[in-house]
């Protein structure tokens, strides 16, 4: 046992299992790539003002779940509690708002980390892929992020999610609901912290999980009885292109999502496989987090989708990938003359795009062999001095057995022909 351990509420990902990770994450950032979005990376760590201005002082993130530090130079940093405000202000930093073509529209990957407690699906450290469409405020483009969530969902043969859709509304209506929201509250009985957090933003509220706040909750005005003409307007036209696009959704009034920044648009992909922890991904609108941040006026759109917690949704379905075999060949040399043959071999498998391994250590046969069949290589090419002699290799099918005599020089080619 080594001295050392991963810190709790985190994780290795180690392999085979780390294989369907590294399959999750190219099968969400697929449709994004096929749709406009260029990659971008941000710092792990930033400014501790962008996530408290930005995802807002109210959600736990900030209050209760930020890894903050203060360097030596006296700068006030946090490790990056999710992907939306280090996206835009990379954007902004980067003037890409300015180079004409808008929406901006980006994708990443990344890892993010909240200090909260550990179970399982809910990590302190945990891996996101997320999409922003940035300087476009257009129904259109919500719907789109939503379709292309649920095809990369699908494409890794997950079925059993569901898909929230809800309003948040906007700037000059959501103040007239908040009014009445803070009301209504203001009656309840609710602890000291949840009356702080309905003074800064009620809404917040609504997305408490505890079973005796939501008792309370029945009966509490709704936002879609307070929305404007406009904001109707736009919510109808996310959903009508969503439902002719054939994706399923279902509306929840009360989903508010858990960052302060969203407007109108506010969606969520849930399991319900996953226990408590059912939430796969979400997003939604955010057309004041620019200004809020110091850059321009600039509507926006985005989603993050977990990749942990799509495993486990995978997992919970019974779900098996189809994930390509880490080794399609693998080389076992019996001798010196057939090692160094053999080894030049293998790399000129690897230069053709054949994945290849060798049989290192100097392994008889018998453990060489062990090796081959760990590796799950489809063809394992053997060869000795006596062998080489004769210029041929034998290349065994280990799937049948069947074993065939290939020249050396002609390896590369009868692979190539078995594996097409």
């Amino acid at each position: 046992m080594s001295t050392f351990q991963a810190p709790k509420g985190t994780y290795d990902l180690l392999p085979p299992r780390s294989a369907s990770f590294l399959a999750v994450r190219e099968a969400i950032a697929a449709p994004l790539k096929n749709s406009g979005y260029g990659y971008v990376e941000t710092p792990g760590f930033e400014n501790v003002e962008l996530f408290s201005r930005g995802v807002g002082e109210s959600t736990d993130i900030v209050s209760k779940e930020m890894y903050t530090l203060t360097t030596k130079g006296g700068d006030e940093l946090a490790l990056r509690p999710e992907g939306t405000a280090s996206v835009l202000r990379a954007a902004l930093q980067g003037s890409l708002h300015k180079a004409g073509l808008l929406p901006v529209k980006l994708w990443y990957s990344g890892s993010y980390y909240r200090y909260e407690r550990s179970q399982k699906g809910r990590y302190r450290h945990f891996s996101q892929v997320g999409a922003e469409a940035i300087g476009a405020e257009d129904p259109a483009l919500d719907a789109e992020l939503i379709i292309l969530a649920d095809q990369a969902y699908r494409s890794l043969g997950l079925r059993n999610f569901r898909i929230l859709l809800n309003s948040l509304g906007d700037k000059e209506c959501r103040p007239v609901y908040r009014e009445a929201l803070q009301a209504f509250l203001g009656g309840l009985d609710l602890d000291e912290e949840t009356v702080r957090r309905a003074e800064i933003n009620p809404l917040r509220v609504l997305d408490d999980k505890r079973a005796d706040v939501q008792k309370q909750l029945v009966g509490a005005p709704v936002l879609r009885d307070y929305l404007c003409d406009a904001c109707k307007a736009y919510h109808e036209e996310v959903r009508a292109l969503v439902t002719a696009a054939g994706v399923v959704f279902e509306d929840d009034e009360k989903l508010v999502r858990g960052l302060d920044y969203y407007t109108r648009t506010t969606f969520e992909f849930v399991h319900d496989g996953l226990g408590s922890q059912s939430a796969v991904g979400g997003g939604g609108r955010y057309d004041g987090l620019s200004e809020m941040i110091g850059g321009p006026a600039l509507p926006s759109v985005g989603w993050a989708l977990g990749v942990d917690r799509t495993v486990l949704a995978l997992e919970a379905e019974g779900v098996a990938l189809d994930l390509p075999a880490a080794t399609s060949v693998f080389a076992v040399a019996l001798g010196e003359e057939a090692r160094r043959a053999l080894f030049a071999t293998v790399t000129e498998l690897r230069r053709a795009g054949i994945a290849a391994d060798f049989s290192y250590g100097g392994k008889g046969l018998k453990g060489a062999m062990k090796d081959a069949n760990r590796s799950g290589a489809r063809f394992t090419v053997v060869a000795g001095d006596r062998d080489l002699a004769e210029g041929i290799v034998q290349l065994k099918d280990m799937e049948s057995g069947e074993q065939t005599p290939v020249a050396l020089a002609d390896v590369v080619d009868a692979v190539r022909a078995k594996l097409a």
